[in-house]
C-alpha cells in the first residue's frame, strides 16, 4: 500500500521503517524546520524502566511546592488557564486509584516492548552504535523523600526491573562528581543514546535510501475518498493520494484528529533544556534528579540538562528564565558548574495526554487513519514499539501489546 505518515519525528521515522520492512511505499509530510518538535532536543532517553503516569501521588506531593514557584518545574501561564482546563479536569480524573494502576498496566504493556523493538530496529540499519547502555541513575536529595519513593521502587521490581539502591560510598565511586546527594537507585537496564537529532538524521536518511519520499509541508487536512485518501498540504505540491495514512505529528496531530471528528485531550508540556560541551558535567551516565524536575544526560554532542513542564501553548515565546532557574538549581548537585560558559537553549512541545498514555490506532471515523501521538515524555522510549503496532494495524495482525489502552475512542 501507499501510506502516507504525517509527521517525520522519531515516531513517524520509526514508522516509516516498519513500514518500509514490509514492502509498503512511504510518503513522509512534513514541513521543514518545524520550531518546537521534541525529536530535536530531548534529553534522549530510553526510559523503558519507567511504570508511573504523571497523574500520580509522587506528582501530587511535590505539586503544590512546584506551583509557589513561578520559575519552577511546573507552571501554568495565567492566560492559558481556561484553555487548559478541560484538559486539568481529566488529568484530575486520571488520579483515582483505579485509573493509575491501569494507566501502570498498559504503560508497563508498551515500555516492556520499547527497548527490543529499539534493538530490533537499530540492528537492522546497523546503527546499533547509537545506543549508550550505562543505566540510568536517580537521585535524591533528602532521604526521607527516597524512602516516600519506595513503593514505586517495589513496584518496579515486582515487574521485573533491576533497581539497585546504591550506599553513599558506591554512588561516590560511581559518580563523583555528585554533590549534595543522600539517597540513589541506579537502574542496570535503562539506556540512552547518542543524542536524538542525530538519531533522527539517520533515520531519515536510511529511509529515503530504502525508498521513502519527503514531502516538505504542513499536512493542513486528510480527505477521506471511498478510493483513496488524500492529503492536502500548505505548500505548492498537490494533494497526495495514498491508501492509508498515519497521524504522528505530534502536538500538532490534535488539529487533524479534530477533523475525523476525534476530540482528543492534547496539550503541550511545554520542556526547556540547555546543552554545554560534552564532558561539563563529569557524569558517566543519564541522571533524574527526583523532586526537581530535571534530568540530566551526557550526550555525544554535549551534556544536556532538561525538563520543567509549563503549560502555555505553542504560540507564547519561550520563557528562558525558567532554563537559568533549572541551571541554577542543578549547581546545587553539580558546584563547579557555576563557572561554565553559557549553555545553548532550548524549549520544545511534548505532546501529553492526562492519562500518560499516547494514541495509538485507528479514527473513529475511518480505519485507514491510524493515530500515533502523545507520547508525552516517552516519545523517543516508545517511538519504535509504537510503529510496529502501527506496521500490525495496518496490516491486520495484532502485536505483542494489546492496542486497547491506546485507542482515540477511550476519551
Amino acid at each position: 500500500m501507499r501510506v502516507a505518515i504525517i509527521g517525520a519525528g522519531i515516531v513517524g521515522l520509526a514508522t516509516a521503517h516498519a513500514l518500509l520492512d514490509r514492502g509498503h511505499e512511504v510518503v513522509l509530510v512534513e514541513p521543514g524546520a518545524k520550531q518546537g518538535r521534541p525529536t530535536d532536543g530531548n534529553a534522549g532517553w530510553i526510559a523503558h524502566t519507567d511504570v508511573m503516569p504523571l497523574a500520580s501521588p509522587k506528582a501530587w506531593r511535590n505539586l503544590p511546592r512546584w506551583l509557589m514557584d513561578p520559575l519552577g518545574p511546573l507552571t501554568i501561564r495565567p492566560g492559558y488557564l481556561p484553555h487548559l482546563a478541560p484538559w486539568l479536569a481529566r488529568f484530575l480524573l486520571a488520579s483515582s486509584p483505579a485509573r493509575i494502576k491501569a494507566s501502570i498496566g498498559a504503560i508497563r504493556s508498551i515500555n516492556a516492548e520499547a527497548l527490543p523493538a529499539w534493538r530490533s530496529l537499530l540492528s537492522s540499519l546497523a546503527l546499533d552504535g547509537h545506543l549508550r547502555e550505562n543505566g540510568i541513575l536517580s537521585v535524591w536529595r533528602h532521604r526521607a523523600d527516597f524512602l516516600r519513593s519506595q513503593d514505586i521502587i517495589e513496584r518496579q521490581r515486582g515487574f521485573g526491573i533491576g533497581a539497585e539502591i546504591l550506599q553513599p560510598q558506591e554512588l561516590a565511586k560511581l559518580e563523583p562528581a555528585l554533590h549534595d546527594v543522600e539517597a540513589a537507585v541506579l537502574y542496570p537496564d535503562a539506556c540512552h543514546v547518542s543524542d536524538p537529532a542525530v538519531l533522527a538524521a539517520d533515520l531519515l536518511r536510511l529511509a529515503l535510501e530504502r525508498g521513502a519520499m519527503l514531502v516538505g509541508a504542513h499536512a493542513s487536512r486528510i480527505e477521506l475518498q471511498d478510493g483513496a485518501i488524500r492529503v492536502h498540504t500548505d505548500g505548492s505540491c498537490p494533494a497526495l493520494g495514498v491508501d492509508q495514512v498515519v497521524v504522528a505529528a505530534g502536538i500538532w496531530s490534535r488539529a487533524l484528529a479534530a477533523q475525523l471528528g476525534d476530540r482528543i485531550p492534547l496539550h503541550t508540556e511545554r520542556g526547556y533544556n540547555a546543552t554545554y560541551p560534552k564532558g561539563t558535567f563529569g557524569i558517566g551516565r543519564p541522571i533524574m534528579f527526583e523532586g526537581e524536575g530535571f534530568v540530566t544526560t551526557p550526550l555525544d554532542t554535549g551534556d544536556r540538562v532538561g525538563g520543567a513542564v509549563e503549560f502555555a501553548g505553542i504560540e507564547a515565546a519561550p520563557n528562558h528564565s525558567r532554563t537559568d532557574a533549572m541551571v541554577q538549581r542543578l549547581t546545587r548537585f553539580l558546584p563547579h558548574l557555576k563557572s561554565e560558559p553559557a549553555a545553548k537553549r532550548w524549549m520544545g512541545f511534548r505532546p501529553s495526554i492526562p492519562d500518560s498514555l499516547p494514541v495509538i490506532g485507528p479514527a473513529g471515523k475511518d480505519r485507514r487513519v491510524i493515530y500515533a501521538f502523545g507520547h508525552g515524555h516517552y516519545g523517543l522510549t516508545q517511538a519504535a514499539v509504537t510503529a510496529q503496532m502501527v506496521a500490525g494495524i495496518i496490516e491486520g495482525r495484532p502485536g505483542s501489546v494489546d492496542e486497547s489502552p491506546f485507542s482515540a475512542q477511550r476519551f
